[in-house]
């Protein structure tokens, strides 16, 4: 007789929270049809991914190397179906709303109840999209405020190098990470300071915090 049993569906957690990655796995715990696999950094997820091909990434936004939006567009980059669901603790509807606009097909907050998490991955795995309800009503009725957010109004790429400042990274340290050139990244910030009001790098910098980016 034929064994028709179906391949479990492969999870790929970046995450630098040990804390949140044993919190994941155990929401899946006894359950033969999911496996999880993870990862800490951006690095560690990407080569993760790549050898791994899982069928549903979920990515943390603010991880220690570069972000989660950085590395889902390293990510889509390569494989674009790829499905992403990004997992944050930041609420903010410009996030969601760039997260979707980057080609993520779930968001889900930290704080949600660990079921719509569970919720989420199903949705997604099955080629749906999942955003938490409480999100997706912030989203639908946050429109003024979210075009006032600057988020809005950055590129992924000024994004990336405004949260790495942010952060207290110098601009070679910036280019390095990103692997572009010192000079990109000293036009980048040049622009970001017009595009923000910013006077000075440290301005900039109080600019990327209570964004919370950094």
């Amino acid at each position: 007789m034929q064994d028709t049993q179906k391949a479990p569906t492969r999870i790929l957690i970046v995450d630098d929270h040990p804390v949140v990655l044993s919190g994941c796995k155990a929401l899946f715990a006894g359950d033969s049809s999911i496996r999880i696999d993870e990862a800490g950094d951006a690095k560690s997820g990407h080569r993760a991914f790549s050898q791994k091909k899982p069928d549903v990434i979920i990515i943390d936004i603010n991880l220690p190397d570069v972000s989660g939006f950085e590395l889902m567009r390293r990510i889509r980059k390569d494989d674009p179906d790829a499905r992403i669901i990004m997992f944050s603790m930041n609420d903010d509807p410009a996030f969601v709303i760039r997260a979707v606009e980057m080609g993520a097909q779930g968001y889900v907050s930290k704080g949600d109840d660990p079921r719509l998490f569970v919720r989420a991955v199903r949705k997604v795995a099955a080629g749906d999209q999942f955003i938490t309800p409480h999100l997706a009503e912030a989203v639908t009725f946050s429109s003024a405020a979210i075009k006032a957010n600057p988020v809005s109004q950055m590129t992924p790429r000024e994004l990336e190098i405004l949260r790495l400042l942010g952060r207290g990274d110098k601009i070679a340290e910036v280019a390095d990470a990103l692997e572009i050139s010192y000079k990109t990244v000293a036009n980048t910030t040049s622009l970001l300071k017009q595009k923000l009001g910013a006077k000075n790098h440290s301005d900039l910098i109080r600019i990327a915090v209570e964004m919370g980016l950094s």
